[in-house]
This record gives structure tokens, C-alpha cells and sequence, in this order.
């Protein structure tokens, strides 16, 4: 049975190329490394060292020797990462979101639920939540959209309906609603992070352009010393008009407002906590 420790000593004799240097670096006695050697050679089972007086090299065999030595060191770090991801994963539940208002509600009912696990959220393109899905990468996913997949559980969880946000006298300001082509070529404040409805927005908007702010603080300071319209939900809004100088219009397109599904493996459903539907 290989020893790891003197695999590495093995490795760092091919590229020191003598036994002194080897105990210099590993803070061993060099009759030490010389037994090291030993047992790797025993280990093997054939001679991989040319031996003459005071000089010990690698032969050809033990060139062969390293690379196997290499391999296996690497195989068991790989080996010793993915227990430790595999460990991690049984204390963690993956969730990936389209949105972020759907882990605003979702995220205090799952830690409420497991107060034990660890929470991991993200933001991802609808693609990705797909793909993790189907690679099981992700233990619980909200998607814009009810997914046709019998392996999966599926159930609407929230809604969200889209508005724009404007200055009181701005041109729009009299409408009760808007449209997408009502508001298309006007240039918006964006903020990043709002999933797939950034994308939405710039598709149903070709003649639009957007200043992105990844800063929620300089977004806020934007959107009170702008004339620049933004984007705001009723879920948001739930909270009161954050900005005095502004109303909400909502925008009538079916787009705008969205149905956020819930999806989970079906073995896990039972242990999520209910859906709270708006």
C-alpha cells in the first residue's frame, strides 16, 4: 500500500534529483528519505532506482514510476474534494431563482423550515436553472413558467406583476397603463440582478437604452436625481412607493406579469415549506 507522504518525496526526488535536497525540503534526516525511497520501490515491486556508491537515480522504470506516483497523488486530492462537495451538498439546499423576489419570500421559510442547512441562493439565466435541474445541482428552483416534467414537483408560487416608475410630470405620467411599445425607445434606469426580467425588458424594448447600476445604493441616488424612468413590481410596491416624487404605472402585457413556479424534486416536496401564493 502506497504511502501518500512518500509519494511526495518520491516526486520531489525526480525533479530535485538527490536524496539531501529531498531532506532539506521536507525537514526529514536523509536517512530517512532513503528508507521513504525503499518502501516505494517495495511498493512497486520492481527496481526503479540505479544505485552506485554514494548515488542513487532514477532508472527508466522509475521514470514510469513518477508519472503513476503524480497520478495517484492527483486522483486522491480529486477524490478527497468531491467527498468534501459530496458532504457540503448533504448540508446545503441549492436554490436557484430567475428573480429575486421569489428568494425574498422563499428564503426566511426555507431557513425557517431547515435551521440546520445551509441556504445557497443565486440568480441565474433560465438555461442554467434547466440544466442544474436536470444535472441535480440544485435542490429547489423558481422558474417564470410551470415546467412539464414528471420528475419533478411543480406548483405556482408567487406572482409579479411589472410597472414602470416615473416622475410626476413626466410625459407618461397620466397614463393608468402602459404598454411595452407605449414605453419602447424611452431610456431606463436598470438595475443588474433582476434575472430574466433584464432580458425581457431589453427584448420587448429594442429601442431602448439602459444604464445599469450593480450599486443598490447608487441606484437609489440615481432614481431620485433622474428624470430617468425605472422599473419597480407590486411586489415591491407591497411596501409603500419608496421614492415620494414618483408613481407606479402598471404595464398591461402579458409578459409583465408573471406566475413564479416552484420546482423540487419530487422526493424533497414534503419538506418544503407551502407555497404562499398571491
Amino acid at each position: 500500500m502506497f504511502d501518500l507522504n512518500e509519494l511526495e518525496q518520491f516526486i520531489a526526488f525526480a525533479d530535485l534529483g538527490t536524496l539531501s535536497k529531498v531532506s532539506e525540503q521536507f525537514h526529514i534526516s536523509t536517512p530517512t528519505i532513503t528508507r521513504s525511497m525503499q518502501h516505494v520501490e517495495e511498493d512497486f515491486g520492481v527496481p526503479i532506482f540505479s544505485r552506485s556508491k554514494n548515488k542513487i537515480e532514477l532508472n527508466e522504470t522509475g521514470h514510469k514510476a513518477v508519472q503513476c506516483a503524480k497520478a495517484i497523488l492527483n486522483e486522491t486530492v480529486r477524490a478527497k474534494r468531491e467527498v468534501k462537495e459530496f458532504n457540503e451538498h448533504l448540508k446545503t439546499i441549492v436554490v436557484k431563482s430567475c428573480a429575486p423576489a421569489p428568494l425574498w419570500r422563499l428564503l426566511p421559510a426555507l431557513s425557517g423550515a431547515f435551521p440546520e442547512m445551509t441556504i445557497s441562493s443565486h440568480i441565474c439565466p433560465i438555461p442554467e436553472i434547466l440544466a442544474d435541474l436536470r444535472e441535480k445541482k440544485c435542490d429547489v428552483a423558481l422558474l417564470p413558467f410551470k415546467v412539464e416534467d414528471s420528475s419533478w414537483h411543480v406548483s405556482p408560487y408567487m406572482e409579479e406583476h411589472l410597472s414602470i416608475c416615473i416622475k410626476k410630470e413626466h410625459e407618461l405620467a397620466h397614463h393608468k397603463q402602459v404598454s411595452f411599445s407605449d414605453i419602447n425607445g424611452f431610456n431606463f434606469l436598470l438595475r443588474s440582478k433582476i434575472g430574466f426580467w433584464d432580458s425581457m425588458c431589453r427584448d420587448k424594448m429594442p429601442s431602448s437604452k439602459f444604464l445599469v447600476q450593480t450599486n443598490d445604493f447608487e441606484f437609489d441616488e440615481l432614481v431620485k436625481n433622474s428624470s430617468l424612468p425605472c422599473f419597480t413590481t407590486d411586489v415591491v410596491l407591497a411596501n409603500g412607493m419608496p421614492y415620494s416624487d414618483r408613481i407606479s404605472i402598471p404595464i398591461i402585457d402579458s409578459e409583465a406579469k408573471v406566475t413564479f413556479h416552484l420546482v423540487t424534486s419530487v422526493s424533497m416536496i414534503n419538506f418544503l415549506p407551502a407555497p404562499a401564493t398571491t
